[in-house]
């Protein structure tokens, strides 16, 4: 990984974790989902009017072109967007990384209604704004806005298509204009699959330049590296290379860092690699216990709750699910490091999660099974502490602690079984192993601490030290590279 790439990855998970990120998405990003680009849009308009599309590179002036060779009227522009984004299209995995990451501001040029669908399969409610009179509305509970500053394809004829929309938007749409400023000037943007050719953006982009010099807030943007065309000659290749990288230079004016890419996939991995990285900040534990094994019930609590301290010291959040026996010792050991000695909000580090009881008549399996997927999906570690349960006056193993591990190795959570805890943990953290020796793992810094995890001997204090120190471990040395 590049450098560029790397203060990349560190910058965008701290705004993540600030909550200061914000998306600016583009037609190429609808365009992995199935929807057609501009030019394809504008193919048999542009066949009409006896152009050839892939010539044009003022897409604003073809379709304005078709209006005036129709009097003004825009009806088959209109019918173009009904029938090309009214149909089913389904969302990428970018889309659906960016709707799971904490993002509340998206802005888009599209039509479509991809990031909003996607924000609500994600469990979100988003406030979806693509008139002036929507902006004086706040939807109920809402925990994202869709600015769709170009319209929506369910109100074709409003949508900014023309050389005329564009030149009437500052007029009609200044209070768009207004808000894209303020986010532009308090929130840092990723721009994803777009063009820099929307004199809208352009127009704002100068405005924040103007008004804070030196002093803009970086942003960052993805743009495919030139390629070389099956017989295009060296010199027009050439020619394009120096014109990109002019182009890169021109959007430095506005502090916007360009992150090359090769192929549009890796945009997709860089997006998921931030999110791997943000979320190794969270922790899972999972524990149940009626029996604490040699430790005691006493010393154990101890343990739980030092260590849920120790993880909120060290920056962490915690998700639990306030497992028996483990769950108030959790929140205790947090409750403390934050109230007592942090002075911070609780939200901001300890995520809890209840499990619903069933009742005689009802059967909670498969809705227990979604609540454990919802929760780990928060969190890069799955912790595992002891595991077992008393059910007709016999101790058994917890089932519901071996689910969440294949949940967390399916999401491919760093897994630390606490396996000197015994019972489930010490079945999870023997299974390790022996995965470890068949892999030939070959970190000999994270084996060592995990196998004294596993080590029956060893006092609780000096498994709750090697514990957060291969927590500690993990998550410095996977800071840029999962």
């Amino acid at each position: 990984m590049n450098r560029d790439r790397e203060a990349f990855i560190k910058h965008v998970v701290k705004e993540l974790q600030e909550e200061n990120l914000a998306i600016f998405a583009g037609a190429g990003l609808s365009a992995g989902g199935g929807f057609v680009s501009w030019p394809e849009l504008l193919r048999p308009i542009a066949e009409e009017l006896g152009l050839d599309v892939d010539k044009e590179h003022d897409l604003v002036t073809l379709a304005q072109f078709h209006c005036n060779s129709n009097g003004n009227n825009r009806s088959q522009l209109n019918q173009r967007l009904i029938e090309e984004f009214a149909r089913d299209a389904v969302e990428t995995e970018s889309h659906r990384v960016l709707a799971r990451l904490p993002i509340s501001i998206y802005w888009t040029t599209n039509y479509d209604s991809l990031i909003e669908n996607t924000l609500v399969k994600s469990g979100k409610v988003p406030d979806v704004k693509y008139t002036k009179e929507q902006l004086a509305v706040t939807i109920f509970r809402r925990n994202a806005i869709v600015y769709k500053m170009h319209g929506d394809k369910a109100h074709p004829n409003d949508a900014v298509l023309t050389k005329d929309d564009y030149e009437r938007y500052h007029i009609k749409m200044n209070q768009y204009l207004s808000a894209l400023k303020g986010d532009l000037i308090s929130k840092t943007f990723i721009f994803i699959g777009f063009s820099f050719t929307d004199p809208n953006l352009d127009y704002i982009l100068s405005r924040v330049r103007v008004a804070y010099e030196d002093n803009q807030r970086r942003h960052y943007c993805f743009i495919r590296s030139i390629k070389q065309k099956k017989d295009e000659p060296a010199a027009d290749f050439k020619y394009n290379c120096r014109k990109q990288e002019l182009f890169i230079s021109d959007l430095s004016r506005f502090n916007i860092k360009t992150i090359l890419v090769d192929e549009f996939s890796e945009i997709e991995e860089l997006l998921l690699l931030i999110e791997s990285n943000y979320k190794k900040k969270t922790l899972f534990v999972s524990g149940a216990a009626h029996e604490f094994g040699p430790w005691g019930e006493e010393q154990s609590h101890k343990f739980i709750a030092q260590l849920s301290a120790g993880l909120i010291k060290n920056g962490c959040k915690i998700v639990s699910g306030f497992g028996l026996g483990v769950g108030s010792s959790v929140i205790c050991g947090a409750l403390e490091e934050v109230y007592m000695k942090q002075g911070r909000q609780i939200q901001e580090q300890l995520l809890l999660r209840p499990f619903p009881q069933p009742s005689k008549t009802q059967n909670f399996s498969a809705l227990w099974t979604q609540y454990r997927d919802d929760m780990i999906a928060h969190a890069g570690f799955s912790v595992f502490l002891f595991g077992n349960k008393i059910s007709d006056q016999s101790l058994l193993p917890s089932k519901g602690m071996w689910e969440e591990y294949e949940i967390s190795k399916s999401k491919n959570n760093i897994v630390i079984p606490v396996g000197a805890t015994g019972y489930v943990a010490r079945d999870i953290w023997e299974k390790e192993v022996s995965i470890f020796k068949e892999e030939n793992v070959k970190d000999d810094i994270f084996y060592d601490l995990f196998i004294k995890l596993g080590d029956e001997k060893s006092s609780p204090d000096e498994i709750l030290s090697n514990t957060l120190r291969i927590i500690k471990y993990c998550i410095e040395k996977g800071d840029l590279h999962g």
